[in-house]
């Protein structure tokens, strides 16, 4: 089994952990109050660094919950942890909602999911292959 290492910078911090059997990510909590204005972003930090597996990088998730009740996501979902970064996992919050929202220390703010990655040769080309799709883009399927 692959091992995720992780270092509690705050004796506040909680180790992340996986919920239920069966769950892909595993919650990041607060570690400070703060409050993130209607249509405002703020970074809000977990008191935790991380040492990845190798071949993985870390993908923070926006919690549904707060989605859906409060109008807060993660701005740039899913945001990516590298295997070499070891400094503290902070999640940049946004608030879509009306109203202000406080986070509270202990707080569940966001989910982090462990992926594998795959490293690929670049390769400069003067074309690329055909496909059925070719250059249709954006709506090319319908509504």
């Amino acid at each position: 089994m692959n091992k995720l290492k992780i270092v509690k910078l705050k004796s506040s911090a909680v180790i992340p952990r996986y919920e239920h059997y069966g769950d892909s990510g595993m919650d990041l909590i607060s570690i400070e109050e703060v409050e993130i204005k209607s249509y405002e972003s703020k970074l809000i930090k977990t008191g935790i660094s991380i040492e990845l597996p190798p071949n993985t990088e870390a993908q923070i998730r926006p919690r549904s919950g707060l989605a859906l009740k409060h109008q807060i996501t993660v701005l740039n979902t899913p945001g990516t942890i590298d295997e070499g970064y070891r400094g503290e996992i902070g999640v940049v919050l946004i608030n879509h909602g009306s109203i202000s929202f406080k986070v509270l220390p202990g707080m569940r703010i966001a989910q982090m999911v462990i992926m594998p990655i795959i490293r690929v040769e670049i390769e400069e080309v003067d074309s690329l292959s055909s496909s059925i799709r070719g250059t249709d883009g954006f709506g090319s399927t319908g509504v």
